[in-house]
């Protein structure tokens, strides 16, 4: 879920997460893309595509005159995004290049909308100078959605266990120390409304897990347990650990998702307005 951090060999395992996990998350970014009711021949931009996944929705969503825009700061996930989307013949109108947030160089007002997935704002940051930025390439009456993973319960029947290792090996705890709670993902409805964004609001989504489960979505539970707690810190207990790696692995003979009535979700909320 975070961006990746560290060298070519970090950057190239945590694009295989992501693709492992796309199944996962596929229906809970449907759902959130057709909440949004994308105008017809519209055109978007994409900020922190990662590896376009979510491009071929968008592009359905707006039909076969509208088109999105992709931007993400690492070369090598748009080399990625690329390649797919000349696979599938949407290569038209999905288009991707490098940038940040902070560098979007664009005209004013060129989009009729604009996405975020897990970066802006996410999990933290402050978004107040980001989303003048943002305001400025969107057309009067554009919509900005941005999307952040915000809970989960996927260790069914071990629920202490999964409050620790979110407390102590989380993946967004370096994001948290020390920052204005302002700051906070879940707290952007404040940064949109000093930004001038008119009518925001906020939306959560969930996602149900259930057995029986497929080869494919257990790979991506898999993958998504090593993204929330692949790391031990030194706060983690011995004991927690050991139990994440007893009840996460797919080799072990207690792994979790073979149990017959496994069920856990996740949620993501939206925070969106207008221009």
């Amino acid at each position: 879920m975070m961006d990746p951090k560290g060298d070519m060999a970090t950057t190239k395992l945590y694009l295989q997460k992501l693709i492992e996990s796309a199944p996962l998350r596929e229906s809970i970014i449907q759902e959130a893309i057709d909440f949004l009711n994308l105008p017809p021949g519209s055109h978007g931009l994409d900020i922190g595509c990662g590896i376009g996944l979510h491009a071929p929705m968008l592009v359905e969503a707006v039909g076969k005159d509208g088109g999105v825009t992709g931007v993400d700061p690492s070369s090598e996930f748009i080399a990625h995004a690329k390649k797919k989307t000349e696979e599938i013949g949407i290569n038209n109108q999905a288009t991707f290049l490098t940038g940040t947030v902070n560098s979007l160089h664009f005209d004013d007002e060129t989009f009729d909308w604009i996405w975020s997935c897990d970066c802006v704002g996410y999990p933290s940051g402050n978004l107040r100078s980001d989303l003048q930025e943002i305001r400025r390439i969107l057309k009067p009456g554009g919509t900005l959605a941005i999307l952040g993973w915000t809970s989960q319960q996927v260790l069914p029947g071990y629920p202490i266990l999964e409050t620790r290792l979110n407390a102590t090996c989380s993946g967004v705890i370096p994001y948290y120390r020390g920052i204005d709670p302002r700051h906070c993902f879940q707290r952007a409805l404040g940064a949109f409304i000093d930004a001038g964004f008119h009518r925001p609001k906020a939306k959560t989504f969930i996602c149900d897990v259930q057995s029986p489960l497929s080869d494919d979505i257990k790979t991506a539970m898999v993958s998504l347990f090593e993204m929330l707690w692949g790391d031990r810190q030194q706060e983690t207990l011995q004991v927690d650990w050991d139990d994440y790696r007893r009840l996460c692995h797919s080799k072990s003979s207690d792994f979790i998702l073979n149990i017959p009535d496994y069920y856990g979700f996740f949620t993501y909320s939206m925070i969106l307005g207008q221009c």
